[in-house]
């Protein structure tokens, strides 16, 4: 028989919380990443947007990349006990991959799959439950840019003697760095381990890496899924179109970048407060950096973070990095 599950939810998506971060995305006409997760629709049109353009789901070198990343991070921490945090869990097929390397090396996990979305974080938790036991599954929902608890969630989760390894895939791209690499180096004590992925340009040359990869997000199931904010507060196909371009982002980066713009005057009411937008205006939906090896290295030294080692996969759209706290 089914039973429930627990789920640790951090103030930062408390309803009072969250209805104050949706209304400042509207004032600013920047869209926080958090709201394209929000319902089990979205979920849903985001896992099979994933399946179906993430090359870590149909580029085979790229799982092979992946495998060969979880062997060697199984195999560098010499500790008995893991503590697997996932930081923007997803659906959780990364992370339970490594759970398995981890267990295959006879270490005793646990597991605390975290993302904003609760119906993100249940999938997780129930992929992870093929691996390890419920009792060692701290599944919990917090807002990493916005929380002020990082450490008391990990500190909540798992045994304070397990080496702790935290992952990080798919998530740098979504985050500008001065809010999310500080909160990550803090999170880090001297002995664990920081595991991440970033969405790389492929190629020597930069420019030309971040056209190739254009179409992996102007397509019809990335516009569906980003869409969906939208039209579920009311605004309709009509109002507007949404376009994808490429931009300057900083820090010698560039990213994709998806606004919607509207043909007409619309006015929208969310949580009681009035919302115009005028013809021509527009709203950013989404972003997502690219960067390079090179670019990753250099701006991790930054923020005090130092990279082990790394895999690159054949392609050149897709890194893995093992890191430490400097």
């Amino acid at each position: 028989m089914n039973t429930g599950v627990s789920v640790a939810i951090d103030p930062s998506q408390f309803p009072e919380n969250v209805r104050r971060d949706l209304l400042a995305s509207l004032r600013k006409r920047r869209v926080n990443h958090k709201f394209h997760y929000d319902s089990l629709k979205q979920t849903q049109k985001w896992l099979a947007l994933h399946e179906a353009h993430s090359p870590a789901r149909y580029d085979k070198n790229c799982l092979t990349t992946y495998d060969q990343a979880f062997i060697a991070t199984a195999e560098k921490i010499k500790s008995k006990s893991v503590h697997v945090i996932g930081l923007g869990c997803g659906g959780g097929q990364k992370d339970v991959q490594l759970l398995k390397q981890l267990q295959s090396r006879g270490k005793k996990i646990s597991y605390a799959p975290g993302d904003v979305s609760v119906a993100m974080v249940l999938v997780a938790q129930q992929a992870a439950l093929k691996v390890l036991a419920e009792k060692n599954c701290f599944p919990f929902v917090c807002d990493l840019a916005t929380t002020k608890n990082l450490l008391a969630l990990f500190s909540e989760s798992g045994s304070p003697r397990a080496a702790r390894l935290i992952t990080f895939f798919g998530m740098i791209p979504n985050f500008e760095l001065r809010r999310i690499l500080p909160k990550l180096t803090e999170s880090l004590r001297p002995n664990d381990f920081l595991l991440f992925s970033a969405n790389l340009a492929p190629g020597d040359d930069y420019a030309s890496g971040m056209k190739k990869i254009l179409p992996q997000y102007d397509n019809p199931l990335t516009r569906d899924w980003l869409l969906t904010f939208l039209f579920d507060l009311g605004i309709e196909p009509r109002d507007g179109e949404l376009r994808f371009a490429i931009e300057n982002g900083g820090l010698s980066l560039q990213r994709v970048m998806a606004r919607f713009y509207f043909s007409c005057a619309r006015q929208i009411n969310v949580g009681g407060e009035k919302f115009s937008f005028a013809s021509g205006e527009s709203i950013q939906l989404f972003f997502s950096y690219r960067y390079t090896p090179e670019r990753v290295r250099k701006i991790l030294a930054r923020y005090g973070l130092g990279v082990s080692e790394q895999w690159i996969a054949d392609s050149g759209e897709e890194g893995v990095f093992l890191c430490r706290r400097k």
